[in-house]
């Protein structure tokens, strides 16, 4: 079993994470990419009950995703890091976002997402399945 620690940049908020990830993760849709300020996201998701928040509290915001179902982004209000998100779609996991983990050597991705989103330097990751969108 995978066991992962992670903190935003200031140190307000950390969290461990205990189990291995389900699947591991670029979403390349504009939410994400605003989200992180340009790049896709890159997470790795786990069921929500391997996730335990051990300083802190990070603060939520939520939008409605292209599937139609509500996504909250978790981050740090003091230094704005993203640090988790939760998509409704994905009831009970929960989307840890690599940048935020402290050694984060162990992220393979798997699947690139929303490739018709992506900027011409956002390419696939060698190896990773890539979709224009959501597969389904």
């Amino acid at each position: 079993m995978t066991h992962l620690t992670g903190a935003c940049l200031c140190g307000a908020v950390t969290f461990e994470v205990s189990a291995d990830p389900v699947f591991q993760f670029a979403c390349h849709c504009t939410d994400c990419q605003r989200a992180s300020g340009g790049a896709p996201t890159l997470g790795m998701a786990f069921p929500e009950p391997a996730l335990t928040v051990t300083k802190g509290t990070p603060r939520g915001y939520s939008v409605t995703g292209d599937s139609g179902g509500d996504v909250t982004r978790s981050f740090c209000e003091t230094c704005g890091t993203p640090l988790f998100s939760r998509p409704q779609v994905m009831r009970g996991m929960v989307v840890v976002k690599v940048g935020a983990l402290n050694d984060p050597t162990s992220f393979k991705p798997q699947v690139d997402l929303y490739m018709d989103s992506a900027h011409a330097w956002h390419r696939p990751h060698d190896g990773a399945a890539a979709f224009a969108k959501v597969p389904g």
